[in-house]
């Protein structure tokens, strides 16, 4: 299944003959690419690092303080089939 998927890709020497090339082309030019790739690679990074830093301070701004938020309901609060609140004096035992 592979070798159909990899029809017309090169392999074993043909990508050694693709590098010579480049390199004959951009032998002089390839330190400063490098170069750049990687202070691109380092912006991006900071970036990231900044828009996550951006959404955590947002995100514990809008946590509300534990004296803010409303009691949760214990059991039987609630009829479990409509939704709606249940007066725990009306039940009765039996």
């Amino acid at each position: 299944m592979f070798n159909v998927l990899a029809i017309g890709m090169p392999q074993g020497f043909e990508w050694i003959f693709i590098a010579a090339i480049g390199l004959l082309i951009f032998g002089k030019r390839l330190p400063d690419v490098g170069r750049s790739l990687g202070k691109g690679i380092v912006e991006f990074k900071k970036g990231l690092k900044g828009v996550e830093d951006d959404i955590e301070t947002e995100s514990d701004k809008k946590k509300l303080p534990d004296s803010a938020r409303p009691a949760i309901a214990g059991p039987g609060k609630y009829d479990p089939y409509t939704g709606k609140p249940v007066d725990v004096t009306d039940q009765v035992e039996g």
